[in-house]
């Protein structure tokens, strides 16, 4: 959902802005930007965290192949957490940004971009952390944004496999439930992969800029600031399929509702039809709830004469 967010609203500002040199919607959307780019990648930092510690707990369980299905409460509980924790760590953004303005030297065009800097009508509490923050805003972004998620999620997949190599190596071997389990953990994988290659180019262009910007020129500056953000739409875009693909009961049920609602817009003949079969379906498959197969009613006696 906040990858769908970022598409939405952060990728046309910014390709309204490289198309006219206006900045849509002005100040709000430089503070509003960033400060949503910045969540999306606690969100999904955060988020690889807790699907490390899930997979550490499937592992460890003593009963892993019956334990229960989790709450919703439980589930929503912790996406929660990862939600206000991105975003309160992602309120000095809306603070450290602001519009400005600049006039071409050859054709004399009014060019508007967004600026790293304080405003100065903050308070000076708060403006002494903001400064506080920009100067420790790049090791931040590298440890807190690239070096936890990936540190993490190797750390989680080497202890789950030291301890379901040597603890049920025999015993869940080939079944279904370690297939499936197998299934999570590639998926895990998968996605530590692809933030892990997004993400890269945007640390390396952070650290570079910080001990080199002088000796770089304004539009070199600004073309790295777009590769970084165009990363990260690519991040946001590909997340999703890689997880429909991967993913296996989240893919067959995306495709179940894709069906559903093309079905649903189908002709009354076949959604009979379809009716009828999901019928049929639910008639035969019914009987897997209970213990003993259901005895077949007795015969009905021939009434009247045959025609």
């Amino acid at each position: 959902f906040w990858d769908f967010l970022i598409l939405f609203f952060c990728l046309p500002v910014v390709i309204f802005n490289e198309i006219t040199k206006k900045r849509l919607l002005g100040d709000l959307s430089c503070r509003i930007v960033p400060f949503m780019e910045v969540s999306s990648l606690g969100v999904t930092t955060f988020s690889l965290c807790a699907l490390g510690i899930d997979r550490f707990h499937a592992a460890t369980s003593p009963q892993a192949s019956t334990r229960p299905i989790e709450q919703c409460q439980s589930i929503i509980a912790k996406l929660a957490v990862i939600w206000v924790g991105s975003v309160m760590l992602s309120v000095p953004e809306i603070l450290l940004w602001q519009l400005a303005q600049d006039t071409s030297p050859v054709s004399g065009m009014v060019t508007e971009y967004c600026t790293m800097k304080p405003s100065s009508n903050l308070p000076e509490s708060i403006y002494s952390l903001v400064l506080t923050y920009q100067n420790a805003r790049m090791w931040w972004y590298f440890g807190c944004y690239f070096c936890l998620p990936i540190l993490f999620t190797v750390s989680c997949q080497l202890v789950t496999r030291r301890i379901s190599g040597t603890e049920k190596k025999t015993e869940c071997r080939g079944s279904k439930h370690s297939q499936c389990e197998s299934h999570l953990n590639c998926t895990i994988i998968g996605l530590t992969i692809i933030y892990g290659l997004c993400t890269t180019p945007e640390n390396v262009c952070n650290i570079v800029v910080a001990y080199m910007s002088p000796d770089m020129s304004k539009q070199t500056l600004d073309l790295l600031n777009l590769i970084n953000q165009f990363f990260l739409f690519f991040k946001c875009s590909v997340t999703p399929v890689l997880l429909l693909c991967l993913c296996r009961p989240l893919g067959q049920a995306f495709m179940d509702c894709c069906c559903c609602c093309c079905e649903g817009c189908s002709p009354n003949t076949a959604s009979s039809e379809g009716s009828a079969d999901s019928k049929l379906k639910t008639e035969m498959s019914s009987s897997i709830f209970f213990d003993k197969p259901r005895e077949s009613p007795p015969p009905l006696l021939a009434l009247g004469t045959p025609c």
